[in-house]
């Protein structure tokens, strides 16, 4: 009786593998005519109740955001930019297709793995204009990715027992710019 108390004990942890999360791999910063163009890859797991309410229709915003800043020695660091990109993904249950969307433009797919695929491998993506690094100086940047809790409907937002699970970001994945 003892040894299957002990194995339902250690078959609860083992049933819940999958941790939710989101996690930077790297990130690259670079000049081109259009600006600077950031390139940078997420790995995106989703907790089962996220997942849930998603196959159910609930819009998932999420946020990619960019701080670039220059230390001195004299006083508090100076801000060279800061620029956000806005993700919609959405489960169309008519057509069993996901839908990513960032502004205009979109595009469909049949299994979340593939859209969180997409979503999490940014590339080339314009975050700052031409003139915001300065050529010479050494630039920190920070670079993260989060699920904007904000945009979801009022009954997701308020429950502070699901917080956990809704609670999706990144940390800050910091790297150095030399222009």
């Amino acid at each position: 009786m003892v040894s299957v108390a002990a194995a339902l004990l250690f078959a609860l942890p083992a049933a819940q593998v999958r941790a939710e999360s989101i996690t930077a791999r790297n990130a690259v910063l670079e000049s081109s005519e259009d600006g600077w163009l950031l390139s940078t890859d997420f790995q995106i797991t989703l907790s089962t109740p996220v997942e849930e309410a998603l196959s159910k229709g609930i819009t998932l915003f999420f946020i990619l955001e960019l701080d670039v800043s220059r230390a001195r020695w004299y006083w508090f660091d100076q801000r060279a930019g800061i620029a956000a990109q806005s993700y919609r993904l959405g489960y169309n249950t008519l057509t069993r297709q996901y839908r990513l969307s960032a502004g205009t433009l979109f595009q469909n797919f049949t299994t979340l793995e593939e859209a969180l695929a997409v979503l999490g491998r940014v590339r080339r993506r314009p975050m700052l204009p031409t003139n915001a690094l300065v050529p010479g100086n050494v630039y920190a940047a920070a670079v993260r990715l989060r699920l904007d809790l904000s945009q979801l409907p009022r009954p997701f937002q308020a429950s502070p027992f699901a917080a956990r699970e809704w609670n999706l970001a990144s940390d800050w994945f910091r790297f150095t710019v030399s222009p």
